[in-house]
């Protein structure tokens, strides 16, 4: 029997606003999209997975879904939601237990900057009080830091969001799709400014739902699955410099994203020098240059010369965030991770239209990071 896995259905519910819908309509919206791209109904489904921050339960759709009695499991996990409920999937299907279930990832996040006590992370309230709690000033202070110690100059921070842009006005599913000149976001200051949403991303909405197998049963549902050949989350080490820490160790250790990374492609047998295309967290364009780099993607110094050739644009030899990432897309905390994999199945595939990928990729990667320090990656193939 096998035991590896395929993603043999993908849907989608449009990030950005959706005033008078709910996050829990638009999980339903994606899913059945999912479910009919895989030719099943809910009722095949053996297992579900499925989070939200801000928009209920997801086990809880079953009510519109169906009353079938499948196992449907809650996950929580930060921003890595959506990354650690697909990775639940893996294990069940890897495990022999299930043959066919579907992930899905929800939200619908008021306006304004996530809101979080500083006392859910076991943090006195000086941390609030200072500001850090507000991750905007946490991600500034940490990208500042980062440039100071490779020399790469603060201009690239503007590149990467203007790319941001440039690939959100090819997707349509993508909620900013104004493409916007570096000049634009660099005259805008990068905290504490209308236009800050620039340069970092928005708490959004969206759905994504992904139905996954077996992969010698995949046949049966399509036929062009993608494969699921990696999938690790990995949490923070002492001396990691993370999110909704409150100290800083005097030896700096690696983020979980180096090892998360490093796991998932010693599980799929593909080094990273392999990818031809990848989604990496960029809740703010230094995000998506620090991950660059520990993912080990390239080496740590090496991002700024990669983006001035545009080795990071559709056409370059390293894509990344083609859809526009979080910047373009803001971020449903559920939804987020799972959205990357959508898009990586639809370049897999060849289906990803004005913002394809040329020259038919075969090796996709993804990165999602949470607080307080978690990170979950995949590999996928076609």
């Amino acid at each position: 029997m096998s035991t590896d896995v395929a993603i043999v259905g993908i849907g989608i519910h449009p990030f950005g606003r959706a005033p008078g819908v709910s996050g829990r309509r638009q999980a339903v919206v994606a899913t059945r999209a999912a479910l009919a791209d895989a030719g099943v109904g809910f009722a095949d489904m053996q297992f579900a997975f499925g989070g939200s921050h801000s928009a209920g339960d997801a086990d809880t759709l079953v009510s519109e879904l169906g009353l079938t009695g499948l196992p449907f499991i809650n996950v929580a996990n930060g921003c890595a939601t959506g990354g650690s409920a697909l990775i639940s999937a893996h294990a069940a299907i890897k495990s022999g237990l299930h043959d066919l279930g579907i992930v899905i990832g929800f939200d619908k996040h008021e306006r304004g900057a996530f809101n979080t006590d500083p006392a859910e992370h076991g943090i006195g309230a000086w941390y609030g009080e200072t500001g850090l709690m507000l991750t905007t000033q946490f991600f500034g202070m940490k990208i500042q830091r980062y440039l100071h110690r490779t020399g790469i100059d603060v201009g690239v921070l503007a590149k990467i969001a203007a790319k941001a842009f440039r690939n959100g006005a090819l997707n349509p599913n993508a909620w900013r799709r104004t493409p916007l000149s570096e000049t634009e976001i660099a005259a805008a200051p990068m905290i504490s400014h209308p236009l800050t949403q620039y340069m970092y991303c928005s708490p959004a909405e969206g759905a994504v739902a992904l139905v996954l197998c077996r992969a010698d049963l995949a046949h049966r549902y399509t036929d062009r699955p993608v494969f699921l050949r990696g999938a690790t989350l990995r949490s923070r080490r002492y001396g990691s410099f993370e999110v909704f820490s409150p100290w800083l160790a005097t030896e700096q250790a690696d983020s979980p994203t180096v090892e998360a990374a490093r796991a998932a492609f010693e599980q799929a047998g593909v080094a990273p020098e392999e990818v031809d295309l990848a989604q990496l967290q960029d809740t703010e364009s230094g995000a998506e240059l620090m991950h660059m780099a520990e993912t080990g993607l390239c080496a740590h110094g090496e991002q700024e010369k990669l983006v001035a050739e545009g080795a990071t644009e559709i056409g370059g030899r390293l894509p990344v965030n083609t859809d526009g990432g979080c910047i373009a897309n803001g971020e449903p905390i559920g939804a987020s991770g799972l959205r990357q994999v959508h898009e990586t199945v639809l370049q897999l595939r060849g289906d990803a239209g004005a913002h394809q990928v040329p020259g038919r990729p075969r090796v996709g990667f993804t990165h999602v990071y949470g607080a307080p320090g978690i990170s979950a990656c995949t590999v996928l193939t076609r």
